[in-house]
């Protein structure tokens, strides 16, 4: 069989009718949505825990600054407990991700040949790592962002809504996670032909400007340090990408030498 033939099994696959289709995407949604539900409630009954993480950071930037302190503030009675709700589902969806990404993958994958599921596999497994990757520099640069911005206010004193400290993390982390994702872009387009290495490498100045301004827009809080912390990676990525480019553009362009009978 070759590398370019489907298993077995995906016979039978192409041989199911649509409602068999749409009923084993229903299970898998079922699956995935039950999942989330029992994470979701399992962290409900550590909140304490994960909101004591998730405020670490300006807890953190309240000790080296005298112009706030660790305190956190609810604008009604109903802030906490919708406050509660919130962490706890998205809590439920991040540790419920790995199932999801399962039940997706275990439906798309029978009707991919296995060449598609390497490079599938690489490129999910790549962009999971790089969204990581990013949350985890946004998540513990933080503590540097939010004492220069409480350091703006001079001698003012600060009171944060605890909403407005969630959405600004949560903001944070997704914009740091989905810039990580910029140099596998990059790649992938090098690499069907979209754009060629030495056009990158010709056009690296401009590339950087355009870096910069991007994430100066993209980070809400339009300080100098998250500007820095996120264009630095941003600007190695995009020299990495041309370089491992032009490493597998090399490599494929290589002619294979036949082997002997």
């Amino acid at each position: 069989m070759s590398a370019e033939t489907r298993p077995s099994d995906v016979a039978d696959q192409s041989a199911m009718t649509m409602m068999e289709h749409l009923r084993e995407f229903r299970t898998r949604i079922v699956r995935c949505a039950l999942a989330v539900a029992v994470c979701a409630i399992v962290a409900y009954f550590f909140y304490d825990q994960i909101y004591n993480f998730l405020t670490e950071p300006f807890c953190k930037a309240a000790k080296n600054t005298e112009q706030t302190t660790c305190q956190l503030y609810f604008l009604d009675l109903t802030s906490p407990f919708a406050t509660k709700l919130r962490v706890s589902g998205y809590s439920g969806l991040l540790l419920a991700s790995p199932v999801v990404f399962y039940q997706l993958w275990a439906f798309i994958a029978p009707a991919l040949y296995r060449k598609e599921k390497r490079w599938a596999t690489a490129f999910v497994g790549s962009s999971v790592v790089l969204f990581l990757l990013g949350a985890a520099l946004a998540f513990y640069s933080m503590p540097a962002i939010f004492t220069w911005l409480a350091q703006q206010a001079g001698s003012a004193q600060i009171q944060t809504v605890v909403a407005q400290y969630l959405s600004l993390l949560t903001v944070m982390v997704v914009a740091f996670g989905v810039a990580f994702e910029f140099p596998l872009l990059l790649v992938v387009l090098q690499l069907l032909g979209v754009v060629q290495p030495a056009t990158l490498a010709q056009y690296r100045r401009h590339a950087i400007v355009a870096i910069v301004a991007v994430v100066a827009i993209i980070t809400p809080g339009g300080d100098p340090i998250s500007l820095m912390v996120l264009s630095v990676p941003l600007i190695i990525f995009y020299e990495m990408s041309i370089f491992i480019s032009r490493i597998v553009l090399r490599r494929r362009e290589t002619p294979r030498q036949p082997q002997a009978d």
